[in-house]
């Protein structure tokens, strides 16, 4: 209570560490939960066994992809919660879709009837993910099914990484190349998972069994060696089922939350994560912060810091 809020100054040629010191001056009024977030996950992943990384699927609609690709890359995470969306955005930019700047106030109604899907202001031609998705899933489906019959779905998804090997911005491709495990518990929530369906409709001998990664999920919770961080990136299904599995080995001992949701509607999504320690899934004793903040602004900071910070 006795720290000083402390004025900044910006100077030519400021590295990120220097750039984040003056945010905690700066102090109020996410600034501070910025840097605080910066310094935690620095010592989180040093001390961390299991590194999770959670995000949604809009974000790989933008260019954040390449920078969410580098973290998995540089295996500054090994686990990662993600929604299906993240999935099929992910390979239909691998296939060559042109995803456009747009705008929030475009005409929808106009956008349908030139073809073209709208994502905030993301604008995606219809032909530039539908069929990108399914023609790539086609290829994995078939592929699948002369390795073997019976797939989980982390399984599929390091599949598709060799598959988009080369790639340098894929998010599946990142994760084979450095062994990271992907798990999207909505994994049929989107074109990936219907895809995958038409092709089992077709014919093709595969059958995804969600158990095989829940045994998976299971070997990396239970363990009682090391400890375990997460960075929150957003909110829904990829955040639940980080936190829920981390209740299994006693709870996250460092979490970051960055988040656009608010806890007063009682929301999974806005919730702090002093909320999840009531149920176990953060311990009392972790290090934790929230930061307010769009993640397509709040994540290349953090990012910048834990890949090149100290340099």
């Amino acid at each position: 209570m006795e720290e000083e809020v402390l004025d900044c100054r910006l100077e030519p040629g400021m590295g990120i560490d220097r750039l984040l010191d003056c945010y905690d001056r700066i102090h109020g009024f996410m600034a501070g939960h910025l840097a605080a977030a910066a310094s935690l996950l620095e010592e989180a992943l040093a001390d961390s066994e299991v590194r999770i990384i959670t995000f949604t699927g809009n974000l790989v609609a933008t260019g954040l992809r390449g920078i969410l690709a580098q973290l998995l890359e540089e295996g500054l995470f090994n686990v990662v919660f993600t929604t299906a969306g993240a999935i099929d955005h992910d390979i239909a930019r691998h296939e060559g879709g042109r995803y456009l700047k747009g705008f929030f106030e475009a005409d929808d109604s106009g956008l349908l009837e030139s073809g073209i899907h709208r994502l905030g202001n993301v604008f995606i031609p219809v032909d530039s993910y539908g069929p990108r998705v399914e023609g790539f899933v086609r290829r994995l489906a078939s592929e699948a099914s002369k390795r073997k019959g019976v797939w989980g779905v982390f399984e599929l998804l390091e599949l598709a990484g060799r598959m988009m090997e080369g790639d340098g911005n894929s998010i599946l491709a990142a994760a084979a190349k450095s062994g990271a495990r992907i798990f999207v518990p909505g994994w049929a929530d989107g074109a990936f998972g219907t895809a995958l369906f038409m092709e089992r409709q077709r014919g093709v001998g595969i059958t995804v069994d969600y158990f095989r990664d829940m045994k998976e999920l299971s070997d990396i919770f239970f363990s009682e060696r090391g400890k375990a961080a997460a960075l929150i990136v957003g909110g829904g299904i990829s955040k639940h089922h980080a936190i829920w599995w981390s209740q299994f080995r006693g709870g996250l001992d460092y979490v970051v939350y960055v988040t656009t949701a608010v806890e007063y509607d009682g929301s999974l999504s806005g919730a702090h994560p002093r909320e999840a320690v009531s149920w176990g899934k953060v311990k009392a004793g972790s290090r934790r912060t929230v930061v307010y903040g769009d993640a397509t602004i709040v994540l290349p900071v953090l990012s910048y810091k834990l890949l090149y910070g100290r340099m």
